[in-house]
């Protein structure tokens, strides 16, 4: 099952023509991936704090089917694909939730998978990501 995470688009969010910038998808993907770790009790700053070790985007493949628009509200999932030693894939979502008559699945509007690694804070190089982060996620 997928976390979910509510999101507004606001001007900032926007192109001149109003719609959502095609950048900010990946912007909408982050702060859900955070707040999904942060769910499992994995927050960022404390995991570098604790293990000298941080996640960074190592990969995004991003599909984008149909447009977002200010005001609207958004709904972006995050769940895990699958996990290795060094690094984890996500898929991802962003839906329109304020469309429909709420029977309806919400149509979907960007979709993609992020590759996250996790590497030494201090020389950025990959490095095993620890036990006790891997058995959260699963």
């Amino acid at each position: 099952m997928a976390f979910e995470f509510p999101i507004r688009v606001y001007w900032e969010d926007t192109d001149a023509g109003g719609i959502v910038f095609y950048a900010n998808y990946l912007k909408f993907f982050e702060r859900a991936r955070t707040e999904w770790l942060r769910a499992l009790g994995i927050g960022q700053q404390q995991l570098r704090e604790q293990t000298g070790g941080m996640f960074v985007v190592t990969q995004a493949q991003l599909q984008y089917l149909r447009a977002a628009r200010l005001d609207d509200q958004l709904l972006v999932t995050a769940a895990l694909q699958s996990s290795g030693r060094a690094s984890l894939t996500i898929r991802q979502q962003a839906l329109l939730a304020s469309a429909g008559d709420g029977k309806a699945p919400p149509p979907l509007l960007c979709e993609g998978t992020i590759r996250i690694g996790w590497v030494d804070g201090s020389t950025m190089r990959p490095a095993r990501i620890p036990n006790r982060i891997l058995e959260q996620l699963s």
